[in-house]
């Protein structure tokens, strides 16, 4: 079974429930999925990324980058980085911010730049975007990520009122992608 582990930073509970919908979709395509808040990381997470066959970092933009919660996890991440621990495994990500574009792309760059550091293997959404005349807000990839998943919640909205459903839906394809890719890759 392919194992998923999905790390993530939210400071408002937006993030989360976008993590929590990659996870979704993760399960829904057959994996073993750990959803590790990094705000709150321990030993026995850092096992759990080590031993998964695929990382999927997620964290909200914040002021155009990855919250500083993120960034202090990520920065941690250079002792598995020693040890070249996480060497081609499949890693992927998704941001949320409170815009409609909030910089979302700097985030995105961030965490490809931190999976090519550790010798990862980034997997982009592989989704069209929802660009057509008739697309509404609501439709899957909406906001149109092609390096990963993004996600828009209104900053005066609760974690109930968003993400959108259609970037929800986004979040779960995404996570069944990164399933069929890490099985794909594993089986070569």
């Amino acid at each position: 079974m392919t194992t998923v582990a999905i790390a993530y930073h939210s400071g408002y509970g937006h993030t989360k429930k976008q993590a929590e919908a990659v996870a979704a979709g993760a399960q829904a395509a057959g994996a073993d999925v750990s959803l590790i808040s990094v705000a709150d990381i321990t030993e026995a997470d850092w096992a759990t990324l080590d031993a998964a066959d695929a990382i999927i970092f997620g964290a909200p933009t914040y002021m155009g980058n990855v919250s500083g919660v993120f960034k202090v996890f990520a920065d941690a991440t250079s002792k598995p980085w020693f040890s070249q621990k996480w060497k081609n495994k499949i890693a992927a990500g998704f941001t949320n911010s409170a815009s409609m574009n909030g910089d979302k792309y700097a985030s995105i760059q961030y965490l490809w730049t931190l999976a090519m550091q550790h010798g990862m293997i980034w997997v982009g959404t592989g989704m069209m975007p929802a660009n057509k005349k008739e697309s509404t807000r609501n439709d899957i990839n909406y906001l149109a990520g092609f390096g990963g998943a993004l996600a828009q919640s209104p900053s005066d909205a609760s974690p109930e009122e968003g993400p959108l459903p259609g970037d929800l839906e986004t979040a779960k394809l995404f996570g069944a992608r990164i399933v069929e890719v890490a099985t794909q890759f594993a089986k070569q």
